[in-house]
Formats: C-alpha cells, sequence, structure tokens
C-alpha cells in the first residue's frame, strides 16, 4: 500500500508542477508580467479611429517595446479615442513625441508605434501626445480605390 501512496504522491507532484510550468508559460506567452506600476507613467493621446487597438497592445519606439496600451475611451466632447498608455520611466520621451497606430504584417495586430521628437522637455505623468496618426483602416482604403476605377 505504501508503495502505491508514494506513486499517487509522485504523480501528483508532476502535474502540481506542470500546472505551474503551464502558467508560467503562458503569463510569459501573454506577457501579463508586463509594465509594474510603480515603473511606468501613464500618458494620453488622442485619435480620430483606433481601428483594432485593445487594450495590452504594445506600445514600440524603434521596434522595442517601451510600454503598453493601459485604457481606450471616447471622448464624449469631441468623439474621439482617447488612449492611455503606460510607458517605461527608463525611456524618457521628449514632448513632441509623436505617436502612430500602425499595424504588424499585413492583417496583424494593431500596436502603437512612438517617434521621438527633439525638444529638451519631457513628458510626465498625465501628459498628452498632440502628434498623432489614427489606423490605417483597410475596408476604407479598398473602397477608396474601387469608387477611383468607377470613375
Amino acid at each position: 500500500m505504501s508503495g502505491s501512496r508514494k506513486l499517487e504522491f509522485t504523480v501528483g507532484l508532476f502535474v502540481a508542477i506542470a500546472l505551474l510550468a503551464f502558467f508560467v508559460l503562458a503569463m510569459r506567452v501573454s506577457d501579463m508580467s508586463g509594465l509594474a506600476e510603480g515603473d511606468s507613467y501613464t500618458v494620453q493621446a488622442r485619435f480620430q479611429n483606433v481601428g483594432g487597438l485593445y487594450v495590452r497592445a504594445p506600445v514600440t519606439m524603434a521596434g522595442v517595446r517601451v510600454g503598453r496600451v493601459s485604457a481606450i475611451e471616447l471622448d464624449p466632447d469631441t468623439f474621439e479615442a482617447v488612449v492611455s498608455m503606460a510607458l517605461d520611466r527608463r525611456y524618457p520621451l521628449p514632448t513632441d513625441t509623436s505617436a502612430s497606430i500602425l499595424t504588424a504584417g499585413i492583417v496583424g495586430e494593431q500596436y502603437i508605434g512612438l517617434e521621438p521628437g527633439g525638444m529638451d522637455e519631457y513628458l510626465n505623468e498625465g501628459s498628452e501626445i498632440v502628434l498623432t496618426q489614427s489606423a490605417l483602416v483597410l475596408e476604407r482604403l479598398i473602397g477608396r480605390f474601387l469608387t477611383s476605377l468607377n470613375e
């Protein structure tokens, strides 16, 4: 009986370790570990159209992830999308930084790409990025192309 009990304990331990490994792998793949609240600052940007951008989408600069989208809301007065981004404090950005919504590949996920400016002042907690370019909506582009063919 003790041999059977030892086998059950070993199998249970193996299953627990496997579940823990799957959990760690899932966290790594989805990058849920992300940025901790203490080492980031939040800035906002306004866009006419965010396309398929979603919360937790990457924010990159020169191809390097420098933050994540933390919230997307609609301004009821201007009807613009207000995107909040949590940016890593290790990357101070000039106040004239521009933000564009880009697509990874032809039909890949959307993310925000930042282009730093040349100002000597830097974005702080609660700052707003003024220079923005909205998402390119593929359906709209195809529609314009097709209507130009009919003319």
